[in-house]
């Protein structure tokens, strides 16, 4: 019963971000606007319920009210009832889907949590290197926007320095939006250059992470306790309990 009231407030959430974003277009707000606004009411005076309920059952209510979860609840049924004094506040209520994030911890769900856990951990673990590599890509697309505008110029497009790093941010990244472009020889042989460069870019720090990641999940340990003398703390890939010899596959086999 839990899981299926999780299960449909969180398709509620999706449901009243997509009327939220349907009811910016003009043609579908001229055409369902009153249909529009009932249902973001509805789905209103169903989250306040629910935050109210929240509040009502939790031991802590002033911990979860300032939690991260019970903030972005709070959040995500004000905008509502301040369009009753400012009509534009509405669109703040795409906030919902930060709720999303509950999937995880409603649904009790242990091996994703875990997963997530390892990617987290991954991530915290890479940063500094991550950092170095960032500082590296920043200061590589400024010498070479800066390079571009003292040899391409103001009538190749390259009208200052900041749009010609946000060139060479382009270009570097593979994204190649077109709008600007170098046309003397040597300014299309260092856009080449960074071309090339960018396929580089973007397997460095997918290495890093990676190597984080295989190190994250060779260093974690089993979460399971032994079923005979209750230690846990195992190895990842641990068979038998490293303190009485105990299988630890047998619990989870005999209780299926």
């Amino acid at each position: 019963m839990g899981k299926a009231f999780d299960i449909v407030l969180i398709v509620s959430i999706l449901l009243s971000v997509v009327a939220i974003m349907l009811d910016s277009v003009e043609a579908i707000r001229l055409q369902f606007g009153h249909w529009l606004w009932l249902i973001e009411w509805g789905f209103t005076l169903l989250f306040t319920l629910e935050y109210g309920l929240r509040l009502i059952c939790v031991r802590k209510p002033w911990l979860y009210a300032r939690s991260f979860y019970g903030l972005v609840d709070l959040l995500s049924i004000i905008p509502t009832y301040l369009t009753l004094i400012l009509p534009g506040a509405k669109y703040m209520l795409v906030i919902r889907i930060l709720r999303v994030l509950r999937l995880f911890r409603i649904l009790k769900l242990a091996e994703y949590v875990g997963e997530a856990n390892v990617l987290l951990k991954a991530l915290s673990n890479s940063r500094h290197k991550i950092l170095v590599f960032l500082y590296t890509v920043l200061t590589l697309v400024v010498v070479f926007g800066s390079t571009l505008y003292v040899v391409e110029g103001a009538a190749s497009g390259f009208t200052s320095i900041p749009k010609s790093v946000y060139w060479a941010i382009v270009t570097l990244t593979t994204v190649g939006y077109g709008d600007i472009a170098p046309v003397t020889p040597l300014g299309q042989f260092i856009a080449a250059a960074i071309m090339i460069m960018g396929y580089g870019i973007i397997a460095v720090p997918t290495g890093i992470y990676s190597a984080e990641l295989v190190r994250a999940y060779t260093g974690q340990e089993h979460n399971e306790a032994c079923a005979t003398c209750g230690r846990n703390g195992h190895d990842f890939d641990a068979v038998y309990c490293k303190h009485c010899g105990h299988a630890l596959d047998e619990q989870t086999s005999g209780s299926a």
